[in-house]
């Protein structure tokens, strides 16, 4: 059963711009497993990742149904698994499996979080 949906979109110049004049904000989205994904990228990859993970967490606290504050960037964690597709692989959400999707233009990052857990709860 379907617990939560989230999407949101970000504009890929303002990750940009945090990058180069606010770098201090990138440790503040990432976690540090995230920022060692990140760190190993080239600039318009980490645009488009720091992006990515800005929109998923996002889109999480939406599905949640609180918004970033009551859960914070750090409260969730967006890693890839080995075929290199985003996976939560933490987040306050305990009741079942977490989706996640996420995709890029030019300009934009946008990222969909399905909650999913039983009907018990």
């Amino acid at each position: 059963m379907i617990r939560g949906i989230g999407i949101d979109a970000v504009e890929l110049p303002r990750m940009k711009k945090i990058i180069e004049e606010k770098p201090k904000m990138i440790t503040r989205i990432l976690t540090v497993r995230e920022k060692e994904l990140f760190d190993g990228l080239p600039l318009k990859r980490q645009i488009e990742f720091l992006g990515g993970r800005y929109a998923c967490k996002e889109a999480f606290s939406k599905a949640w149904g609180t918004g970033i504050g009551k859960v914070t960037f750090q409260d969730i964690e967006v890693l890839v698994n080995e075929k290199g597709a985003p996976i939560v692989t933490k987040s306050p959400f305990s009741e079942g499996p977490v989706f996640v999707s996420i995709t890029h233009t030019d300009t934009l990052a946008f990222a969909q979080i399905i909650l999913e857990g039983n009907e018990e709860n």
